[in-house]
């Protein structure tokens, strides 16, 4: 099971972390993709994160701005997200795929597991 939080409302250029914690698997286990989807559009992938090579990709709408990162004492992975533009406006959902042709899946949206979402707001 996973968890998103630390989403909120936070103005144009400002800052926040998101967390997904794991329960019930280790996360250094798979693949984690951050996703998001904004109302009345697609699903967008974020990035993906191996948790345990720490090699990571990023979408180029964010690439610069945005940084995943993990702490495997605590199973979670994080989504630093930096000089926020009204666009990264969404929920943000993270999701966990196993590392086997992983990459590819997870650049595909074809993840295992999905978590909850938790609603980025950028006001202008």
């Amino acid at each position: 099971q996973l968890q998103a939080s630390g989403g909120g409302l936070v103005q144009v250029g400002g800052s926040l972390r998101l967390s997904c914690v794991g329960s019930g698997f280790a996360l250094d286990d798979y693949i984690i993709g951050w996703f998001r989807q904004a109302t009345g559009k697609e699903r967008e992938g974020v990035s993906c994160i191996s948790p345990s090579s720490r090699v990571t990709v990023y979408a180029d709408s964010v690439k610069g701005r945005f940084t995943a990162s993990s702490d495997k004492a605590k199973n979670t992975v994080y989504l630093q997200m930096n000089s926020l533009k009204p666009e990264d406006t969404a929920v943000y959902r993270c999701a966990a795929v196993s590392t086997e042709r992983g990459w590819r899946r997870c650049i595909i949206h074809d993840m295992d597991s999905w978590g909850t979402g938790t609603q980025v707001t950028v006001s202008s």
